[in-house]
């Protein structure tokens, strides 16, 4: 039997008030014998082939579908399972000791799309009807242009700041208060350390703030900006930090400089020597900055709400574009998000079974 649309099993469900909820789910079977299911990544098995989503490890699939290189969606391919990932995603991969292979090529019923998130981030839409975002953004940010969303009968979003509260400024605002953050920091002669993901948050920063001079890189943040140079981004070839070396350390006694660095833990060795020694200003960069106690849960002296995610208002008009019969939410906030989609008219349901949660304020401060 041909692959049928959700829009069938969407019409099943649609007698259910749109503000009530039904028993959460990991598994979704279509009346075409095709499903959904979350367990290690989101599995789709149709009539023609099995496709798993972003996993955690091998599955005994047709196809594995990996989204982007952040450590949490990567794993070390086994069996006859091909994969499919951008090119970008495969260099970065192999930077952070995972071997994805040589490109899969042209898989029928498969097609992928920008998603926004970081360099050569996807998202897959199967079969033309099931569209899977993994993590994305939809804003413009820096060398990175935001996902634009593709027409489908199933979505099946993430939702990490699926919560009114979560909703971002612009970015030329957050740009402009950084600007002036790290002025007044250089104006008192102190240093500053802005922090982030070491893939993806570091390398913004380091494209969007580099007319300040001198920026040094935490060596994490080196080898991933290289690796963005080397793929034609745009970045400037900032020095690593060589904390120890007696002659770096002289220039550091020159005046105020910035270090680019992996979001830190006070604990951690390299916040505690920059703070003994230098007595830096420090700033991080997230969308949990929204909520006022992250600065505080911290110890940071600036957060700034600049994400690689969508808010609460972009995760909605992505619905609303994509114009699905059924949203299924993953990660975050997802049973919440559901319902807030419910109450706007539309067919949504967490899709739950998989791991833990993608992030949460109280998860990110914890790691």
């Amino acid at each position: 039997m041909p692959f049928e649309s959700a829009r069938l099993f969407a019409r099943g469900v649609a007698c259910r008030p749109m503000n009530e909820s039904k028993p959460k789910s990991n598994r979704v079977h279509f009346s075409s014998g095709a499903e959904i299911s979350n367990g290690n990544g989101i599995t789709i098995r149709t009539d023609s082939f099995s496709i798993s989503l972003d996993p955690k490890a091998a599955m005994p699939v047709d196809y594995t579908f990996v989204s982007h290189a952040h450590i949490d969606h990567m794993h070390s391919p086994k069996g006859k399972s091909k994969i499919i990932a951008s090119q970008e995603t495969r260099n970065l991969a192999k930077v952070r000791g995972y071997n994805l292979g040589s490109a899969s090529g042209d898989v029928p019923g498969v097609e992928v799309f920008d998603s926004g998130h970081i360099l050569g981030s996807k998202a897959a839409l199967v079969k033309d009807k099931i569209f899977y975002t993994g993590d994305l953004s939809t804003r413009d940010r820096g060398f990175l242009r935001g996902c634009k969303g593709v027409k489908c009968e199933t979505l099946v979003m993430e939702s990490t700041y699926g919560r009114s509260r979560y909703v971002f400024p612009e970015i030329e605002t957050m740009v402009a208060q950084v600007h002036r953050f790290i002025g007044h920091c250089f104006d008192s002669c102190r240093p500053v350390v802005l922090t982030g993901y070491p893939l993806g948050k570091a390398q913004l920063i380091s494209y969007l703030f580099s007319t300040w001079e001198p920026i040094y890189l935490h060596e994490s943040v080196f080898r991933m900006n290289l690796s963005h140079i080397d793929m034609g981004i745009d970045l400037k070839r900032f020095a690593d930090f060589q904390s120890g070396n007696e002659n770096f350390e002289a220039k550091l006694s020159r005046g105020p400089w910035i270090v680019i660095a992996p979001t830190l833990s006070n604990r951690s060795p390299f916040v505690k020597e920059l703070k003994q020694k230098y007595n830096p200003a420090i700033a991080t960069f997230t969308g949990w900055a929204m909520d006022s106690r992250y600065r505080y849960l911290t110890g940071v002296d600036a957060a700034f709400p600049i994400s690689d995610h969508c808010d609460y208002r972009d995760l909605i008009e992505l619905a609303k574009y994509c114009s699905p019969s059924m949203v299924y939410t993953v990660h975050g906030f997802a049973a919440e998000f559901a319902a807030h989609l419910r109450e706007l008219g539309f067919n949504a349901e967490p899709l739950e079974g998989g791991a833990e949660p993608q992030e949460r304020l109280t998860s990110f401060i914890a790691s």
